[in-house]
């Protein structure tokens, strides 16, 4: 059967070629935490600020680990750079998966690699400036009389960092749904039909990730809602570019 695929190379060849992208991989993410290293403080300042600037009046955070105040800027600086350099890690995937995909699968790749990569940005950038003030103008206010509220900079670092992936993965709805309706394991009418039960499931992912009020739940649950329509419209045009190309061939 003729195919427009690259043809296959000998094993060898492809653990060297893995190789290689996986060593450009990982140079792109040193080159990028080399040159965030110096500004590490400044950047963990910027990541603070949504809590600094909720806490009481007399509360600040606090170091309760000896080597904490390094370490937590340069794990952040380090994470930094992997976040940075995911454009580039992405295209190293998709340089070494090419070859062997049909040039209709390589023109359906290149714009869901990219359009991933651009809604996990979103995803944080909805996290940073819409999420973080809620969360922790909530967990602020929420404290009890007395009590003073004093964030270890560790804990507050790896708990952005979860809401970072969390967010980031959540905007990914669209991507989901147009590759699960592209590999056939559903069609856009019954995810049309599962339409209430996506809806439900935003809003109970939006209760497990934000602060227990409806008004938190919504700002997370409707831009899920929204995502998944527009990964709706997608998949509904695929679909239908891929049934006209079957009814031309069978003519």
């Amino acid at each position: 059967m003729a195919t427009d695929a690259t043809p296959q190379q000998p094993l060898m060849a492809h653990l060297l070629e893995l190789r290689t992208r996986l060593l450009r991989a990982v140079a792109a993410v040193l080159v990028a935490m080399l040159a965030l290293l110096p500004f590490a403080k400044p950047l963990y300042s910027t990541l603070a600020r949504p809590l600094m600037e909720r806490l009481p009046e007399g509360a600040s955070m606090i170091a309760t680990g000896v080597a904490a105040p390094f370490l937590a800027p340069f794990k952040f600086a380090m994470m930094l750079a992997v976040f940075l350099a995911m454009p580039f890690v992405a295209y190293q995937a998709w340089a070494f998966a090419a070859p062997g995909l049909y040039r209709r699968e390589q023109a359906l790749a290149v714009p869901i690699l990219v359009s991933s990569v651009v809604l996990f940005y979103l995803g944080m950038v909805f996290a940073y400036f819409a999420i973080f003030p809620i969360v922790f103008g909530f967990f602020a206010s929420a404290a009890p009389a007395g009590v003073l509220v004093m964030t270890d900079v560790t804990s507050y670092l790896d708990f952005v960092l979860t809401l970072f992936f969390a967010f980031g993965l959540a905007f990914e709805v669209p991507v989901v749904v147009v590759l699960l309706v592209l590999l056939g394991f559903v069609s856009t009418a019954s995810l049309r039909r599962a339409r209430p039960y996506v809806i439900v499931g935003a809003f109970v992912v939006g209760m497990l990730l934000t602060p227990p009020d409806v008004f938190s739940q919504t700002i997370l649950a409707v831009p899920v809602w929204v995502l998944f329509e527009l990964g709706l419209i997608v998949a509904r045009v695929l679909e239908k570019n891929a049934v006209r190309g079957e009814s031309v061939k069978a003519e």
